[in-house]
């Protein structure tokens, strides 16, 4: 007796699209493409004046290039693997599944990231919460390395790792600084996920956001991480790659240049163990040459750590791995580091710890 096979249903089709291959010409990770549009939209606004305010602080993995000319479109652009090339999954698919744009909440399952995550968000919320007034500024110090690619040389390219020092007013009233490669940048306005000001204001930060924030507002987000996870998803919607990648980057962003009091940090450990495709690496090296065990989550071909000391738990810095060979790089390929050096509260932007009031 034979049968009739039957019609695929809708999800069906839906998750036989992703698997087909993205043509040739769009297989860059998104974040290359979203830097490309950043450098466009810098030099946009060199060739208008001195008015528009340069980023506070380049995401982690985009690259800083040379020669670009690409569509702005393209930032739109990306592929959706996850570890060991796999398809990212659906929020829904596993142990670790996320808060999807307008999906039901999931909680983590006993995965060994979701474990040190927990860890580590244990060791975060039990420190002491830090006072800090308003007119205080958030000082991170930093050596960092970031790749560079261009249409003449797709390959990325390693920098030599260089000091990188940033000042952030705490509630957004005041112009931070950023000091690196022996320049003073007066860090001036909120910047939009394009990277264009939203605001005329060049005082300070007034309108901070996830991808742009201020002391203040990382003291508003809630500590519930499902709570806190969504909104990631939500204000994050279109950016980047595609939402889990997003989601994770943005948290990378908010552990490497700020200050947050002790349940937020928590919280935003917690979140990530919900975010699908995160993993543990045993054995992860920062920019300071500093061993530890790291997090991570593979995007395109390149992996993403969040570097912690295995003792103490405490965030050490992030890295960009290749883990698969690419157009733009080979793997085993070391794409970015950075290596958090000092984290304090100063009372003047130029001023170094231990010189404070």
């Amino acid at each position: 007796m034979s049968t009739t096979p039957s019609r695929p249903t809708p999800a069906e089709r839906e998750e036989m699209a992703r698997l087909l291959p993205v043509p040739a010409e769009r297989d860059r990770p998104g974040r290359h493409h979203q830097a490309l549009k950043d450098q466009l939209l810098r030099e946009f606004r060199q060739d208008a004046g001195p008015a528009a305010a340069p980023a506070a602080k380049p995401r982690f993995g985009v690259r800083r290039l040379t020669i670009v000319a690409v569509p702005l479109a393209a930032g739109a652009l990306a592929l959706t693997l996850a570890t060991n090339g796999q398809l990212e999954p659906r929020p829904d698919a596993g142990p670790n599944a996320a808060v999807a744009p307008g999906g039901e909440r999931k909680t983590a399952g006993a995965t060994p990231a979701a474990v040190l995550l927990d860890r580590i968000a244990t060791v975060a919320a039990a420190k002491p919460a830090t006072t800090v007034r308003d007119d205080q500024y958030v000082y991170v110090s930093s050596t960092v390395a970031w790749s560079s690619q261009s249409d003449s040389d797709p390959v990325l390219r390693l920098d030599t790792p260089h000091s990188r020092k940033i000042w952030h007013s705490v509630d957004g009233s005041r112009p931070g600084l950023l000091r690196e490669r022996g320049e003073d940048t007066l860090l001036a306005g909120a910047l939009d996920k394009d990277g264009r000001p939203v605001s005329d204001n060049p005082a300070g930060n007034p309108h901070p956001t996830l991808n742009s924030p201020t002391y203040r507002y990382l003291e508003s987000l809630p500590t519930d991480p499902e709570v806190l996870l969504k909104k990631i998803y939500d204000e994050t919607r279109g950016a980047g790659p595609g939402p889990d990648q997003e989601a994770f980057v943005t948290i990378g962003d908010l552990l490497r240049e700020q200050l947050a009091p002790p349940k937020v940090s928590a919280a935003l450990y917690k979140a990530a163990a919900r975010i699908p495709g995160v993993t543990v690496v045993d054995d992860a090296v920062d920019a300071a040459g500093r061993h530890g065990v790291a997090v991570a989550r593979v995007h395109a071909g390149e992996r993403t750590e969040w570097i912690f000391d295995k003792k103490t738990l405490e965030f050490l810095g992030e890295r960009g791995v290749m883990v698969e060979d690419t157009t733009w790089g080979k793997a085993g390929q070391v794409t970015a580091t950075t290596a958090v050096l000092s984290r304090a509260v100063t009372d003047k932007t130029g001023e170094a710890p231990g010189h404070t009031r």
